[in-house]
């Protein structure tokens, strides 16, 4: 690993960003502050990324801030899946899982086929399953038919076959396997290269800052009243609409423009956990739990992924955290399908839990509709709630038709509406990775250090052709071409880049969210002091 005392030689490192970096803090708050937007959005998950990503296309002036990290709660927190939904089918909702999969091929073809992967999926058939075989048969090739059989014919497969791609499968008692297709990103990198594009495209976006209090005129929402919760400094917004997309908590934003404000959403807790992988896996699982329930091992990242959980959450969304029933609960099910000794607990190397906002109203949060609803306050604040990672486009679309809708043309005469707008416009760094990641190992200048090739694949499927970008900084200093941690694919200089270039200004947005290195179980102590230390170097 990288010592101490070379980073802190390092003079790049120092009070020199990077040419084209982002505005520093000071300065964001000074232009939030003096300027007048057409929309503030409140909150920096995908809701609210993918509306202000939206709005600026249509020329709208935007500023987009969260309390947090962009997509720091629920938005990083998924299963990181872009699917169909098949489990949709069984309810009747063809159209519903025709239009997922229309979203889920724009991302994963037009939009960012850097940052999504096509992903193959099993669905074991065990002997007194909550499903047949021929029902399964039939529900994957169906699903596959409403993808217009882009990612193959799902069909029935056997399981000695299943085995080879999936060593770890659990072959007692196993009958089937039904194979169909969805697709897999890292949902913080696909959140982050959003912001981007709503940046490219004219918003003013600031993290770590959260509403103290909403502005009024005449009984109108027009702004908010901020904290910097780095600083402490405090200044205001003011905005035409003010768009309330705070996720688990827009019901708390929702009474600070109204206190007698009902409920308007029910939250259900999804856990999920990480594991080491004992064996090279070629393909998914989604093993059904009983008529309404999947829990998935993926393969993500080198590591696998366990989940999810779906149960009621009422306390504090701040507190949302995995415990020992959510550990329990996520290996016994996946102990359906998955052998022992991949599910021993020393494999874990992280857990982390969202939280789904569903539509108020009784009944078992597993049976609840995915729905995005918008919704209209007293004082005019709209709030948007609910939805799907994979419908993200859509649902800034969406909130975009209700704003162009609202009477009064609040939103001025000279932004385009967004039916005139390119449907699959893409996200910064759009390439094909195995290009870039050749690129990478090919074109370094001598004698530039050689890049690994783990490191050249891993830039190459999270930044796409911007990874030229951070080779370049590994190139013009060595020492930033060094990896973070020996077990990790990630080297110093996407640390520097995070922090000239994506907001990044704690150990936890580096580590956590613009890295997998948390996620591995490799943040430990010494490294975070070592990021926190660089990027306290700006």
């Amino acid at each position: 690993m990288t010592s101490q005392s070379t980073l802190q030689s390092v003079p790049a490192l120092g009070t020199h960003p990077a040419s084209g970096s982002n505005p520093s803090r000071a300065e964001t708050r000074e232009q939030l502050a003096k300027a007048s937007y057409d929309l503030l959005v409140i909150g920096g998950g995908i809701l609210g990324i993918s509306t202000a990503w939206h709005a600026a296309q249509s020329g709208l002036r935007v500023a987009l801030v969260d309390a947090g990290d962009f997509a720091g709660a629920t938005s990083s927190a998924s299963s990181k899946l872009l699917h169909g939904g098949l489990r949709y089918l069984q309810t009747g909702a063809v159209k519903l899982v025709a239009e997922n999969h229309f979203e889920r091929r724009a991302v994963s073809r037009q939009v960012a086929p850097h940052l999504a992967n096509p992903l193959t999926f099993y669905l074991p058939v065990y002997k007194g399953g909550p499903h047949g075989a021929a029902k399964l048969g039939a529900g994957v090739f169906a699903y596959s038919a409403l993808s217009a059989f882009g990612d193959g014919v799902g069909h029935l497969l056997s399981p000695a076959k299943a085995v080879q791609d999936v060593p770890e499968l659990r072959t007692e008692n196993l009958k089937a396997v039904a194979v169909y297709g969805d697709d897999q990103m890292n949902d913080s990198r696909m959140a982050l290269m959003t912001v981007r594009a709503a940046v490219e495209a004219g918003a003013v976006v600031l993290n770590h800052a959260e509403v103290s209090g909403l502005r009024f005129t005449k009984g109108r929402v027009t702004g908010a009243e901020l904290r910097d919760r780095l600083s402490g400094d405090e200044f205001g917004v003011n905005a035409r609409l003010v768009l309330n997309a705070t996720g688990p908590w827009v019901d708390h934003l929702r009474r600070m423009e109204d206190p007698d404000a009902a409920p308007s959403i029910r939250l259900s807790k999804g856990a999920h956990l990480v594991l080491k992988r004992t064996s090279p896996w070629k393909a998914a699982l989604a093993t059904p739990i009983d008529k309404y329930r999947i829990t998935f091992a993926l393969p993500w990242e080198d590591m696998l992924l366990l989940g999810t959980t779906d149960e009621v959450y009422e306390g504090d969304p701040a507190d949302v955290a995995v415990n020992d029933k959510d550990i329990s609960q996520i290996l016994d099910e996946a102990a359906f399908s998955v052998r022992d000794q991949q599910l021993d607990r020393s494999l874990i190397t992280y857990a982390f839990a969202g939280l789904r906002v569903l539509p108020g109203g009784p009944g078992d949060t597993a049976k609840a509709k995915r729905e995005t609803v918008v919704t209209e306050g007293k004082g005019g604040m709209l709030s948007v709630a609910g939805g799907k990672w994979t419908t993200f486009r859509h649902i800034g679309r969406t909130v975009m038709e209700k704003l162009e809708s609202l009477p009064g043309h609040p939103l001025g005469e000279d932004f385009e509406p967004i039916s005139s707008l390119p449907k699959k416009l893409p996200l910064p760094g759009i390439s094909n990775p195995r290009a870039v990641a050749h690129r990478l190992l090919t074109d370094r200048p001598a004698p530039g250090p050689r890049m690994a090739p783990d490191t050249a694949s891993h830039l190459a499927t999270h930044y796409g052709s911007l990874s030229f970008d951070i080779a370049r900084l590994a190139n013009d200093n060595p020492e930033l071409a060094e990896r973070v941690h020996p077990d990790a694919p990630e080297i110093w200089a996407q640390v520097v880049y995070a922090r000239d270039n994506e907001w990044a200004e704690t150990a936890d947005d580096v580590l956590r969210r613009r890295t997998t290195l948390t996620i591995r179980g490799l943040a430990t102590d010494e490294v975070r002091t070592k990021v926190q230390d660089l990027l306290d170097k700006k």
